[in-house]
């Protein structure tokens, strides 16, 4: 029995209401492609590198196939035909003839479409064999480094710069942070490609790139061999290149990443359909790595009330669940975000806090939470911001949270110094240190304000989802349900790359990842005790 006295039968029904709400994306997300998808598979097959211009190869290739047979049948089977049957050996060789109008790609039928799959599977599997590689990997430095205890201590760098990113990366380790993420450059989530090798210059943010991702990789397994405990490294799985960048985040054993089922349609006004199939790809491969995913709900609520609006965070979230377990994600590895973000003027925000982060806590209760700090009323006051960061610690100490995003007292003046971010770190370890375990002695009265506030909350939830169920998710997004911003179905960015799948369709990844080869059956996800 939790604290809040919440009714069983009442959180079953919500449970039984998100399924069915997220039952037609599903089907929707099994039954259509996108390039991106398509892409990623291209980039598990080994095909990596850019041309003079900095167009990917996989994005030539990709496009190629696209433009003489479509996509409705997945590359694999025109790829692997061409490389079976023609001059070309490598991936790299055949992009390149493609980027040059000197490739000539087919829908195979019989022996050559036997072939052609064979083929694809091997190079798919062994790319799928490598991310299995890595996770075996972060097992071993989890073993022998060690693991912090939670919460942990989630810090962003961002300066643009991979190369001034790590000292700042490696300095804040040092100083208490479990996790770095690197916040990527303002507008890559519209790229519709991936940037290649090390970058210098990003505006608020530094490049998602695969030698970025190892650069940063690298820099926090030194510092963990330093300290005595494992360093872990999030970046950003999402917008329109979100299956890419699993799949690179994969490779290079990165432990988190930021990856929403409507956080890119609501903020980045990508196309919902596009979102939710590029997602269940996404996470299926997040699954495979056991990556812990973040969700972003948290961002509803700078748009939104945060009384108000505080059921559609707990819809999300449901959603995000039944998203995330329908791709293979076990509650281990769902770190659903909520945030801190109540107006500090409003009486009894703490109380009312204190009721929504305690309620996340108990539906979810396996689950690595990540519980966001206060931004929108920050005002430019760095004494009163810094206090009321305080109060977002003490709330996640008392309620149990796994995964702590530490406040800035200078949030919205500047990009945050490094003693700016000394001194957020010295704010949340008195918190943690002078609470020890206080979410053991936190107990709400059965009827007082904060049982009575979660529960209204739960039932509000339990409203939306029913209409939801009523109307379809796609509807709900377009009524702005969810931050408030309106999105329709077929509006956004990103709807020209999707298509429905054709009779014969073959992606040899997802057939992996879905189990259909036993052989390669992945490793069950590592758990992340909450």
């Amino acid at each position: 029995m939790g604290k809040l006295g919440l009714d069983p039968d009442v959180v079953r029904r919500a449970r039984r209401l998100a399924a069915r709400a997220a039952e037609p994306i599903i089907d929707m997300a099994r039954t259509h492609t996108t390039v991106s998808v398509e892409r990623a598979l291209l980039r598990l097959a080994g095909l990596s590198g850019a041309d003079e211009g900095g167009t990917p190869w996989v994005n030539h290739l990709a496009d190629a196939v696209r433009d003489q047979v479509g996509i409705e049948h997945g590359v694999a089977l025109p790829v692997w035909d061409a490389l079976v049957t023609g001059p070309h050996r490598t991936l790299r060789e055949l992009a390149e003839a493609a980027a040059a109008g000197q490739a000539a790609f087919r829908i195979p039928e019989g022996a050559d479409a036997d072939a052609a799959r064979t083929a694809a599977h091997r190079d798919a599997a062994a790319g799928i064999a490598r991310i299995d590689a890595r996770r075996a990997e972060r097992d071993r430095l989890l073993r022998t480094v060690g693991d912090p205890p939670h919460p942990w201590i989630y810090l962003i760098v961002a300066t643009g710069d991979i190369y001034e990113d790590i000292p700042q990366a490696q300095a804040a380790a040092r100083e208490g942070a479990d996790v770095i993420a690197v916040i990527r450059s303002t507008g890559q989530s519209l790229l519709d490609y991936v940037p290649e090798g090390a970058t210098r210059e990003g505006y608020a943010g530094t490049y998602a790139t695969r030698e970025n991702f190892r650069l940063m990789r690298a820099a926090l397994d030194e510092v963990s061999a330093e300290l005595g405990r494992y360093v872990r490294l999030t970046n950003y799985a999402s917008g329109l290149c979100m299956p890419e960048i699993a799949v690179l985040a994969g490779l290079e054993r990165l432990d988190m990443m930021l990856n929403d089922c409507m956080y890119g349609i609501v903020f980045r006004d990508i196309n919902p359909r596009r979102t939710f199939i590029d997602q269940r790809f996404s996470r299926q491969i997040h699954a495979r790595a056991g990556i812990v995913i973040n969700t972003g709900e948290d961002n509803y609520l700078t748009t939104a009330d945060a009384v108000d609006a505080a059921h559609t965070v707990i819809v999300s979230q449901l959603l995000n669940e039944r998203f995330a377990h329908e791709a293979g994600l076990t509650d281990g590895l769902l770190g659903l975000g909520h945030a801190f973000e109540i107006d500090p003027a409003l009486p009894d925000s703490f109380r009312l806090e204190l009721a929504h982060a305690q309620l996340v806590r108990e539906l979810f209760p396996a689950a690595p939470l990540k519980y966001m700090p206060p931004t929108r009323h920050m005002t430019g006051d760095i004494f009163a911001g810094y206090l009321l960061d305080a109060f977002f610690n003490l709330a996640a100490v008392m309620t149990g949270q796994s995964i702590i995003l530490i406040g800035m007292m200078t949030e919205g003046i500047h990009t945050p110094w490094l003693s700016d971010r000394d001194l957020a770190l010295q704010n949340v370890r008195y918190v943690r240190n002078a609470c020890g375990r206080l979410a053991e002695d936190f107990t709400p009265r059965p009827d007082g304000f904060i049982a009575q506030r979660a529960r209204r909350v739960l039932a509000e939830s339990v409203d939306l989802l029913e209409r939801i169920c009523d109307d379809g998710l796609l509807a709900a997004i377009a009524d702005g349900t969810f931050g408030v911003t309106r999105r329709p179905p077929d509006g956004g960015k990103g709807l020209d790359g999707v298509a429905e799948r054709a009779d014969g369709y073959y992606n040899p990844a997802i057939d992996i990842l879905e189990g259909a080869d036993p052989d390669l059956a992945g490793p069950a996800p590592a758990e992340v005790t909450a």
